[in-house]
C-alpha cells in the first residue's frame, strides 16, 4: 500500500536533505557558498517588493525631483497633508501640499497621459468611466502591472448611496492612479509621475491624502453645454460639492499646465 501524500512529501524532503548533506561533506565550504548564493537568489525571486521596498528604491530620485518644487512653495518635504486634484477635461493632475494640514500650496501639475470615458461620473462596471467625486487613497500597490499604482476608494459612501437610490448594482472598482500611458477607467500618469505620487503618498501617509476628481476645472470654467443631458438628477449636487472642494484651492496656479504636457482628448 502506498503511503499518504503527506508521508511521501516528508520522505522526499528528508531524501533531499540527506543528499545535500552528503554533497556538503564531499565538497566542503565551496558547496556551502554556492548553496547560500542559490538560496539567496531564490528567496529574492520568490519575495515581491513591499511598499517600503519601493519607497527605498525611489525615494532619493523622487526627493531630487520634488524638493525644488516644495522649497519654492515653502512646504516641508514630505508634507503633512496632500491633495490630488484630477481634472478630466484639462487632462491634469494637480498636486497640493501642506506643512500644517491647513494651508495648501500648489506644488506641481502632471499631465494625465490616458483616461478612458467621457465627462460624467462612473455608474457601473464596464462603463469605462473615470469616477468623479471626493475620494481617499485606499492602498498603494508596489507590484502593479503599470509600474506603481495608488488605488482610489471608489465606490465611496456617496457612490454606494446614490447607486442604492437608483437601483444600480455592479458599480465596478479597482480605480487606480498608475504609471504607463494606457488606461481603462483609471488615470495613467507615466512611470516617472507614478513614482513621485507613490512615494509622496507613502511618506505622507495615505490617510492624509485627499483625491478630488472633477469633470472640469470649476475654478476657471463651467461644464460644456448639454453635458448634463441624460445624467441622474443627483449629479448636480455632486458637482456643487466638487466645485466647493476645489474652490478652496483657487489661486494663480489653478489649472497651471504641466511643463511639456501632452493632453490628448478623452477617448470614448
Amino acid at each position: 500500500m502506498k503511503g499518504s501524500p503527506k508521508k511521501k512529501k516528508r520522505r522526499d524532503v528528508l531524501l533531499a536533505v540527506m543528499v545535500l548533506a552528503i554533497i556538503g561533506l564531499i565538497f566542503g565550504p565551496q558547496f556551502k557558498i554556492l548553496f547560500d548564493m542559490i538560496a539567496s537568489q531564490f528567496s529574492k525571486w520568490r519575495r515581491q517588493p513591499s511598499v517600503e521596498d519601493r519607497v527605498r528604491q525611489y525615494s532619493d530620485i523622487v526627493e531630487r525631483r520634488l524638493s525644488p518644487h516644495f522649497l519654492k512653495a515653502g512646504v516641508s518635504y514630505p508634507p503633512k497633508s496632500l491633495v490630488f486634484i484630477g481634472l478630466k477635461q484639462e487632462r491634469i493632475l494637480e498636486v497640493r501640499a501642506s506643512s500644517d494640514g491647513n494651508r495648501f500650496q500648489w506644488i506641481r501639475s502632471y499631465p494625465i497621459l490616458a483616461a478612458s470615458g467621457v465627462l460624467g461620473p462612473k455608474l457601473r462596471e464596464g462603463d469605462l468611466q473615470v469616477p468623479e467625486g471626493v475620494y481617499r487613497i485606499q492602498l498603494l500597490n508596489p507590484n502593479s502591472l503599470y509600474h506603481l499604482s495608488l488605488r482610489v476608494n471608489y465606490p465611496n459612501e456617496f457612490d454606494r448611496a446614490r447607486a442604492k437610490e437608483d437601483g444600480r448594482l455592479d458599480l465596478g472598482g479597482d480605480i487606480m492612479i498608475h504609471g504607463s500611458s494606457v488606461s481603462v477607467g483609471c488615470l495613467a500618469m507615466g512611470d516617472e509621475a507614478s513614482e513621485d505620487l507613490f512615494v509622496l503618498a507613502a511618506l505622507t501617509g495615505i490617510r492624509n491624502v485627499k483625491v478630488i476628481l472633477s469633470p472640469v476645472d470649476f475654478r476657471v470654467r463651467n461644464l460644456p453645454p448639454n453635458s448634463m443631458l441624460g445624467r441622474p438628477p443627483w449629479v448636480s449636487s455632486l458637482y456643487s460639492a466638487i466645485r466647493s472642494e476645489i474652490g478652496a484651492f483657487a489661486d494663480d496656479k489653478s489649472a497651471a499646465p504641466p511643463s511639456k504636457a501632452i493632453r490628448p482628448k478623452l477617448k470614448k
